[in-house]
């Protein structure tokens, strides 16, 4: 029964994304919202990231703060969204072992 109800949860996110994406990928749009839009994958790094940091301030501040600033150094150079917060993860393990 969980299965189903996974199933059909996944089903209801996934046809609103899906459907105008086929229906608009021949459609050619404007510079400026191709501008607009690349600024979204960094939107999202930075909804992902900030939360953990504050989270993380009170028991690692140090922690924290030294992966921010490795997530926002590697995101300035990344053409990926991905790359930033495995670097983060990096940066906060490696900086977690260290003090």
């Amino acid at each position: 029964m969980n299965w189903l109800t996974i199933a059909g949860m996944m089903l209801v996110t996934w046809v609103p994304r899906f459907v105008p994406l086929m229906l608009s990928r021949d459609v050619p749009l404007p510079r400026w919202i191709r501008r607009w839009l690349s600024g979204f994958p960094y939107a999202a790094l930075g909804a992902l990231i900030f939360p953990g940091i504050l989270g993380a301030i009170p028991d690692a501040p140090l922690v924290a703060l030294g992966a921010g600033l490795a997530a926002l150094v590697i995101a300035l150079k990344a053409k990926s969204p991905v790359i930033p917060v495995l670097g983060a993860i990096a940066a906060a393990a490696l900086l977690d072992l260290v003090l």
